[in-house]
């Protein structure tokens, strides 16, 4: 059996119980009909008996994913766990919400189908995302109460952060402080900005500066390894590069995978394929196919017009000479397909944050080699002593 893993990015619904600013993805009511989860986990199973994998890791987002309900999700779990279990496969769950939805009913579902975790989202300072009835500042006071509520449960949590110029106004050192101290998280995720979708009048207010986004992901990286490496704080993506530049297995961000299409594809509540929640929500140009309506998930991949264009992306950038000579290629492959789409209307071309990745991987490799200096040093003055014993013996 295959040790490799597919990941699907399911969308239960695209509905939403609150009013972010940047939000692009298309709202609508539509939502996965229990009736229809065994013929969606029958398809996934076929595809994996297909490609010879044994696990497939299931990512519930939205929309908000929280809006189907617990009970929802207890039966979603049970059909497709048991189902999984009878053909030899297993299906891994993870849930993704801003968890203003949560409460104590949650519990149960949580520990026992997603491993006691969810993935959550906020921003620093909170601008953006907002409630229905109240601005940013009420969405700041409900998330954080219930940001509470969760982790009293014995709920771990990990969150996004998608920065803004208000984040780099603020500066690293308060940025990480209001994560780790004002928050007393352990674990969170620094995304770039992405105006993807249909243009709006908002999205002007997350095109950063590329300069200044660099130095302040720099300083955020040196200011996690100063005050937060040692003491367990996990800061995504800088902890999986400096896995990568230590020599240890990483797990690198979607953005830098070498090759998206072959690992992940995202269905959204009527049976929408696409490459991942982004294209799936908001580019129909881009769609792959409906996975209720063709019997053959693995055909529909290998034969979709669409898909070409993901395939073919590694080996066209290749030929871009900055890609080629860049010494950091191997990482981030030319960076993520949607984010290049949506700023430049094509995919064929590198990563418009480049000049910042190449910022981040050599501020990473930087505190690498000091890592791996430090770990060298007991040993050479292990050898050191030993030498100078050996000598001694012979005088």
């Amino acid at each position: 059996m295959s040790e490799r893993v597919f990941s699907v990015i399911l969308l239960p619904t695209s509905d939403c119980n609150v009013a972010c600013d940047y939000c692009f993805e298309r709202k609508e009511p539509h939502r996965l009909s229990p009736a229809l989860l065994p013929l969606l986990t029958q398809r996934l199973l076929d595809h994996l008996e297909n490609q010879n994998i044994e696990e497939c890791e299931i990512y519930w987002q939205g929309g908000e994913a929280m809006v189907m309900g617990p009970a929802w999700f207890e039966n979603a779990g049970e059909v497709m766990n048991r189902a999984a279990v009878k053909r030899g496969r297993q299906f891994v769950h993870y849930l993704q919400t801003n968890l203003i939805g949560y409460s104590q009913a949650w519990n149960g579902v949580i520990h026992k189908m997603f491993n006691g975790s969810v993935g959550t989202s906020m921003d620093y300072p909170n601008l953006y995302r907002k409630l229905f009835k109240g601005g940013a500042a009420a969405y700041t006071q409900l998330w954080t109460r219930k940001l509470r509520e969760v982790k009293a449960a014995g709920i771990g949590v990990g969150v996004i952060a998608v920065l803004h110029q208000g984040s780099l106004e603020a500066g690293p050192e308060r940025f990480y402080r209001y994560f780790t101290e004002d928050l007393g998280l352990t674990d969170f995720q620094v995304n770039t900005p992405f105006p993807g979708g249909p243009a709006k009048e908002v999205e002007g207010g997350f095109q950063l500066d590329s300069g200044a986004l660099a130095d302040f992901m720099v300083g955020l990286f040196d200011v996690w390894m100063a005050e937060g490496y040692s003491s367990g704080v996990s800061v995504g993506p800088f902890d999986a590069l400096i896995d990568h530049f230590t020599g240890k297995q990483a797990r690198l961000p979607c953005i830098w995978k070498e090759n998206c299409s072959n690992q992940f594809i995202s269905v959204d509540a009527k049976g929408t394929v696409a490459q991942c929640d982004c294209w799936v929500t908001s580019y129909p140009e881009y769609f792959f196919g409906n996975i209720f309506h063709e019997p053959d998930l693995t055909h529909m991949l290998k034969t979709s017009r669409a898909r070409r264009d993901f395939v073919e992306r590694p080996k066209r950038l290749v030929e871009d000479e900055d890609c080629l000579s860049c010494r950091y290629l191997s990482i981030c492959h030319g960076g993520c397909p949607v984010r290049t789409y949506s700023a430049l209307g094509t995919m064929m071309a590198k990563d418009p944050y480049c000049e910042v990745y190449k910022a981040v991987f050599a501020c990473a490799e930087g505190h690498a080699s000091e890592i791996l200096r430090a770990r060298a040093a007991p040993i050479v003055s292990l050898r050191q002593r030993h030498e100078a014993v050996m000598n001694r013996s012979i005088d």
